[in-house]
């Protein structure tokens, strides 16, 4: 089964190895997001080993939708069907109830939801959530909850936080009858819990310490990066981290920017996903150590050099700025997947920059480089 291995700590900061019944995740880590099972611009599985991935994260709510949860079991689980030999982690579709808030319905037995494809109603609650996710046979299944806006009133939040602990019970439960079952694709399925509390530190605390008590794989916080201030994300951070168990990972939902990753770490995130670097990519927005570029720019016309000296990635090992400008100017699919590939690869690699510092003993002096350096602009 899993185990979570400390390997060293700089303040808050974790550097850890997590095994797996796929792999070993080396932490801190970013997950390469693949909503419906692929990541979108054009990037196969094949390229996700290229560019460093360790993790690729994949979405309950999608894929039930579409093409079935059943229809991905009977074909021998998401790993077979995606052609992916390495962790994978499914969200449980708890985010839905907050992104398709036009769509749905809360009760205490689930979610009543409209599918944003056909209009077809759809139930779920967490029997459902973790049923779902043990027929994709996932590495790591998340807990199904509600995430409130981070601008709801606070009598609201705390009855949404409250019910997310009884679904998280009921989660854990029917994972444990899932794993037993002699159909069931993967036996280790893993299970995190999710940290909710919108921006009050005390709802935050006090669900840290009611979902720690249940012994889970693995600690997420969710509900952040969904319109608050980045200021408040390292606030609440600052508060809960230290609550949940330290000799589990902690994951921290949704985030964020280069920048986001790195504040995230020092204050003790291990996994992080975001969509950023492959929708910026799909908009010609590149990641870089100086800042954020427009390939669309016009000062990129005779440009010759690669989006960023000395990066690795298939994008800059080839091609110059000028003719990556010209394919996304003539819309051809081609500068769409190079610039994905390279933000991808960019995150990939900063995450490897952060392990190596954690393992020197320079994470802060590497923080401060790079902030100084985002900041600095090209």
């Amino acid at each position: 089964m899993a185990e979570y291995k400390l390997l060293k700590t700089e303040g808050r900061a974790k550097r850890a190895e997590f095994h797996t019944v796929h792999g070993t995740i080396q932490t801190p880590v970013f997950m390469n997001v693949g909503t419906i099972g692929a990541i979108k611009g054009a990037v196969s599985t094949m390229d996700l080993h290229e560019i460093g991935t360790q993790v690729e994260l994949s979405n309950t709510y999608h894929l039930h939708v579409r093409p079935g949860d059943k229809v991905v079991k009977q074909l021998g689980g998401l790993h077979k069907f995606m052609v992916w030999d390495k962790p994978i982690l499914t969200d449980s579709g708890g985010f839905q109830v907050f992104s398709l808030a036009k769509l749905r319905k809360i009760k205490e037995e689930g979610v009543h939801f409209q599918s944003h494809i056909d209009g077809h109603k759809i139930f779920m609650g967490p029997e459902e959530s973790m049923q779902i996710q043990s027929n994709l046979a996932s590495t790591i299944a998340m807990a199904f909850d509600e995430c409130p806006s981070s601008v709801a009133d606070r009598d609201y939040v705390q009855k949404s936080v409250e019910r997310t602990t009884r679904w998280l019970a009921r989660c854990k439960k029917e994972m444990a009858r899932l794993n037993s079952l002699p159909d069931t694709i993967n036996k280790n399925q893993l299970l995190f819990g999710i940290n909710q509390g919108a921006i009050y530190e005390d709802i935050r605390i006090e669900h840290a310490k009611e979902i720690a008590k249940m012994d889970l794989d693995g600690y997420a916080v969710g509900g952040l990066a969904v319109g608050e201030t980045h200021e408040e994300m390292y606030r609440i951070l600052d508060a809960v981290v230290p609550y949940l168990p330290q000799n589990k990972p902690t994951y921290l939902m949704g985030v964020g920017t280069p920048a986001n990753i790195i504040e995230g770490v020092d204050r003790g995130v291990d996994f992080f996903d975001c969509v950023y670097p492959s929708r910026n990519g799909r908009h010609g927005h590149v990641y870089t150590n100086h800042g954020k570029m427009n390939m669309f720019n016009a000062k990129y016309e005779l440009d010759t050099r690669p989006i960023e000296e000395g990066c690795q990635c298939p994008a800059c090992r080839h091609y110059s700025r000028a003719y990556i400008r010209h394919l996304l100017k003539a819309k051809e699919m081609l500068g769409m997947r190079l610039c994905v590939l390279h933000n991808l690869y960019f995150y990939n690699h900063m995450m490897e920059e952060i392990r190596e510092a954690l393992d020197e003993g320079r994470f802060a002096e590497y923080k401060k480089m790079r902030l100084e350096g985002f900041l600095r602009g090209e």
